[in-house]
Formats: structure tokens, sequence, C-alpha cells
């Protein structure tokens, strides 16, 4: 897996100590986080970064594909370091949350087709799927 202090897939970003921080942060939970959730970890280990700086660096990482973006029921954005290096879509339990990052070539067919047909280039997209995990399915029976 490519080291995020240091490589780069898009613009190209400082090394800072806040950003050594928060990618550090990232790389110590395994469950998405807001960035408000990610500020509070930091300050409370003692690292001094303001949530503006936080939202920022989160927001530079989505961009170069460094991290993976979920929107909340409520609308909010949450974090993780990526687990896979390359376009991914996710399933993602509406009870508990949980996360599991899967391939759907069929996805990716469909969307650079639809692309094409309306005259469009360099297609990007997003998929996520909502639905109930193993565990929180079991527990609803």
């Amino acid at each position: 897996m490519t080291n995020p202090t240091t490589e780069r897939r898009g613009s190209e970003q400082r090394v800072t100590k806040q950003r050594l921080a928060v990618v550090a942060a990232l790389g110590q939970v395994d469950d998405f986080v807001t960035a408000q959730e990610l500020h509070r970890w930091l300050v409370d280990e003692g690292d001094k970064v303001s949530l503006a700086t936080v939202y920022r660096l989160l927001l530079s990482m989505a961009e170069d594909g460094l991290v993976d973006v979920l929107r909340s029921a409520d609308g909010e954005s949450m974090y993780r370091q990526c687990q896979a290096e390359h376009h991914h879509h996710h399933l993602v339990c509406r009870t508990c949350g949980k996360a599991v990052e899967v391939e759907a070539p069929a996805v990716e067919q469909w969307a650079a087709r639809v692309a094409a047909e309306n005259g469009f280039t360099d297609p990007t997209h997003t998929v996520e799927i909502y639905g109930l995990c193993p565990a929180c399915s079991a527990a609803v029976q």
C-alpha cells in the first residue's frame, strides 16, 4: 500500500506535522469518522491542529484518492484511509455503519458507456450501496 504522507496521486502537498498527525490518526481507526471526530481525537492526543486544517487536509486527501468518503444519513462527510489502491465502491450497513469495499466492473462499464453515449469524457462516479450487514440482519430476525 502506498504511504499517504509521501505518495501523491494528484495535487502536490507539503508534508506537515498536522498532515502526519491526520494520516497517523486515520491509520488507527477501522471505520469511517467525521472531521469533527478526528479533530477531537487529535486534540485529545495532544496534537495542535485546528478543525479547519483537519477539514482542508481530509478534502485534499480525498481529491488525491488517499481517503474514502461516505455521506452519513444526515449528509455529513465521513472519512477513512483507503484500503484499496484502485477505484472501488462500498457496501454500507444502515444500522452499524460497517463498510465493505467492493469492485464492480459492470458499474465501471456502464458509467463509461453512458458517458460516451452522451458525449462526456473522463467520467468519474461514486457508488454506495446501503443495506444490513450479516450481523445486523441476524439481530433483526
